[in-house]
């Protein structure tokens, strides 16, 4: 024990020396010299992350492999995955606070309503929770913990060093970017990931940034982990313009196969997660389900990296190994129609994984998928005697057609399915495959699956700049709380009253708890309030509109949409249904204009 705490205080030791060493390399050198030096450093750490994901998760699988090898027993499999999962729902519970943040939507929001700051907590409890749960079989992925991994590395090295807003949501970005280089050691695809889903808007000058980082996790994942980590292809791709109609055609099967994919994958995620037990219930039941999936379907394992290399080597037969159908792995019609179930099945296997509470992400599942799906159009093709395909190409470039129709990002698609193969030869069925099915997911579903469920609600950048900068203004930091009322049993002399003695131009009703009842506007009632019949006679009842208004925590660019399909200059501001204040239009635009010059990351 004094050991391990000696062991401590060392390394805390060191940790206070380099940080020193830093803040005074801070003064010496320039503000953009010293970025470039962070972009290194935060590189680095997002790739040892990496590292020890995906050795832990690879040496699991192994071990899983050796046991079934062993015993040949195929059930040994869906043990781990539920003894993962409740681990990892313990971990959450016990150390977490039972709360931790999955997808990378969760950067999304960091960037655009938290100034780029993130949890201290998510530089290890990512690394933590998805390392029980995708490393002892969950049928999940490591990219999406990888990514807000590095992020929170970038976020908080940003925040220790008092960097601005800019610079900081930068090195997020750069946390990003070499997660994912690593992660394939593919560095275009990680600068490409960076700018497709997290950045909304950025200037050239933050390539540089993002391509130092990218590199530097590329490079230290490449010197470290084993080849058989990663998920790379070693053939000789070529492209015969003949196939181009099949190309075409798994293009199209992506598309609408992303969109099943999303969806079953939402659907089943909440029916899990809203299941009525208690969290360790709910984890074994979810979990119970997910082992019944991986006995009949064995490959749902973990990632399922190494069932992908199988299929490119057109070696379908591994995939039925372990299963009730072993012994027909010889017969290609069966081994076609269990690789197309399988295919179909992993959505569910997913949601099952990540509802019951578990962590990972749908970007292993997207690629596992979409060598499934590409593998069985070609065989389908060959086994009807139409053409004999090249099963390699079509399991590969299957990866790139349903990575873009579910992350709505054609272009890390591409480029990381031709850096993971080792060159360009297949360049043009991945352009033709992955626009393709991004256009026709795009076409039924608006969003990428990760942000789905929340990029109409504000609370994610997305490609409408305007709403952006709209959605990062705080309602509570600009509306009004200085707010005169009147409620029914008041007459029409004090609403004369409020409109002299305030600049108010509407004046809300309400009740004694302070709810609304509705709201009287100045134009609408000139003749009565200066028309002394009028104003005797008069009730506030009678004049009283409809109101409308606004929660305290909705979105201010959804605010500014309200006001302008109703025509209104300014809307009343509730807290748990009670007034509390109201908001203009003039001050959301004023505050519009201030935020405008400093959103774009230069």
């Amino acid at each position: 024990m004094s050991t391990a705490r000696n062991n401590t205080k060392r390394l805390k030791k060191t940790f206070r020396y380099l940080e020193g060493i830093l803040y005074l390399l801070k003064t010496i050198i320039s503000e953009r010299q010293f970025l470039y030096v962070s972009c290194v450093l935060v590189g680095v750490s997002s790739a040892l992350a990496v590292i020890l994901l995906k050795t832990f998760a690879h040496s699991v699988f192994q071990f899983a492999t050796y046991v079934d090898t062993l015993l040949k027993l195929p059930f040994s499999n869906s043990i781990l995955p539920i003894i993962g999962i409740l681990l990892t729902v313990f971990v959450i519970k016990k150390f977490l606070d039972g709360s931790i943040e999955k997808g990378t939507s969760q950067i999304m929001i960091a960037v655009a309503k938290r100034s780029g700051f993130m949890p201290r907590k998510q530089m290890f409890a990512q690394i933590i929770t998805s390392s029980l749960t995708v490393g002892m079989g969950g049928s999940a992925g490591l990219e999406s913990p990888i990514t807000i991994t590095g992020a929170a590395f970038g976020s908080n090295f940003a925040q220790n060093f008092r960097f601005n807003y800019k610079d900081r949501t930068l090195l997020l970005a750069c946390g990003v970017a070499s997660g994912i280089a690593a992660a394939f050691n593919a560095p275009i695809a990680g600068v490409l990931f960076a700018i497709e889903v997290i950045l909304a808007d950025m200037s050239v000058t933050a390539f540089i940034p993002l391509m130092i980082s990218s590199a530097t996790g590329a490079i230290v994942s490449g010197v470290v982990l084993k080849e058989s980590v990663l998920l790379n292809f070693k053939s000789n791709f070529t492209f015969d313009y003949s196939n181009i109609i099949y190309y075409v055609l798994v293009g199209i099967a992506a598309g609408f196969f992303s969109i099943y994919h999303a969806r079953m994958f939402r659907k089943i995620e909440h029916f899990t997660s809203h299941l009525p037990y208690k969290i360790y219930k709910k984890a074994f039941v979810g979990a119970g389900m997910l082992a019944v999936l991986i006995f009949l379907f064995p490959t749902l394992f973990g990632e399922g990296y190494e069932s992908i290399k199988s299929l490119a080597n057109n070696d379908a037969a591994t995939i039925l190994e372990n299963s009730l159908l072993e012994k027909f792995n010889q017969n290609p019609w069966i081994v076609l129609i269990f690789v197309g179930l399988t295919a179909f099945i992993k959505s569910i296997a997913t949601g099952l994984t990540l509802g019951s509470g578990g962590n990972g992400g749908n970007f292993a599942p997207s690629l596992f998928v979409g060598s499934y799906l590409g593998y069985v159009i070609a065989k389908f093709i060959e086994l009807i005697g139409l053409k004999k395909l090249p099963i390699e190409n079509f399991t590969v470039v299957g990866m790139a057609a349903v990575l873009s129709g579910l992350f709505h990002s054609p272009l890390t698609a591409i480029f990381l399915i031709a850096e993971i193969t080792g060159g360009y030869g297949l360049m043009v069925p991945l352009l033709i495959v992955s626009s393709i099915s991004f256009a026709i997911s795009k076409r039924y579903d608006n969003y990428s699956m990760d942000i789905f469920t929340i990029a109409d609600k504000g609370l994610v950048f997305t490609s409408d700049k305007d709403k952006n900068i709209l959605n990062k203004i705080e309602l509570h930091t600009i509306y009004n709380n200085s707010i005169e009322s009147v409620t029914v049993e008041n007459s029409m002399y004090d609403v004369k009253n409020l409109f002299l003695t305030t600049d108010q131009t509407f004046i809300p009703v309400v009740n004694e708890d302070r709810s609304i009842l509705g709201i009287i506007y100045f134009k609408e009632v000139r003749d009565i309030l200066f028309n002394h019949y009028k104003l005797n006679t008069t009730l506030i009842a009678n004049e009283m509109k409809p109101a409308l208004s606004v929660s305290l925590s909705e979105n201010t660019g959804n605010v500014v949409q309200l006001m302008d399909e109703n025509h209104l200059t300014e809307l009343l501001v509730t807290q748990h249904d009670k007034l509390i204040g109201f908001v203009t239009k003039v001050k959301i635009l004023e505050v519009y204009r201030e935020n405008l010059k400093n959103l774009r990351i230069e």
